[in-house]
């Protein structure tokens, strides 16, 4: 079973909308006990930084996160779950869980797109993801896909982490991660059969982990 941390971000509806519609066993829970016994975890959300960390703080549950990743517990963050699984956010200039070393920032004012004109922010739609290294998240995906974003803020990982990048007026990392410990900017559960295939890989490699412990 996956887990989905409630955290009141929004968008666990729309994540268990999908798991559901792939047969995949899941619940959006903030149950210390519960997330323990998952064989992974989904952190997803929508919002703001400073919020979402004073949520998770009152509720104690940056401390189990912290406790289950170290222990290797597979977990994949979503959007603004992706941005705070890093140790800082200019939103809010907010100190986030630390999970990766990097901090997420703001896109600039100044950026162009291809024909010369400012970009939009927030970055919003669909758009492509160059893979720059091997994951098993990417099983299945062909480099023509695209996935739907919505945000202002973007991750700028530590060296070595960055797994995808987009452009939107410059290069940034829109995936990033290590085995087991994920970061997506974009929204899977939004993004059609691609979205799908990525949390389907999640999820068979959470079982196969699982099934190697036992």
């Amino acid at each position: 079973m996956l887990a989905i941390i409630d955290y009141r971000a929004g968008n666990q509806t729309s994540v268990k909308r999908a798991l559901d519609h792939l047969g995949v066993p899941a619940s959006v829970t903030a149950d210390p006990g519960e997330l323990t016994r998952a064989e992974g975890l989904i952190f997803p959300g929508v919002g703001a930084a400073g919020q979402a960390m004073g949520v998770l703080k009152s509720a104690g549950l940056d401390k189990t996160i912290r406790e289950l990743t170290r222990a290797g517990r597979p977990l994949l963050g979503i959007c603004l779950g992706c941005q705070i699984m890093l140790e800082r956010s200019e939103e809010n200039e907010t100190e986030t869980l630390g999970l990766l070393p990097g901090e997420t920032v703001r896109f600039g004012e100044d950026l162009l797109d291809f024909d010369h004109r400012p970009i939009r922010i927030p970055h919003m739609g669909w758009n492509t993801v160059r893979f720059v290294k091997k994951s098993p998240l990417w099983e299945g995906l062909k480099p023509s896909d695209q996935f739907y974003f919505v945000h202002s803020y973007h991750p700028s990982p530590g060296p070595g982490l960055a797994l995808g990048r987009t452009w939107h007026g410059r290069d940034f990392c829109s995936v990033y991660g290590r085995e087991g410990l994920w970061a997506l900017q974009f929204h899977p559960e939004k993004s059609g059969p691609p979205g799908l295939r990525i949390l389907r890989n999640f999820y068979a490699y959470c079982r196969e982990g699982a099934k190697n412990a036992q």
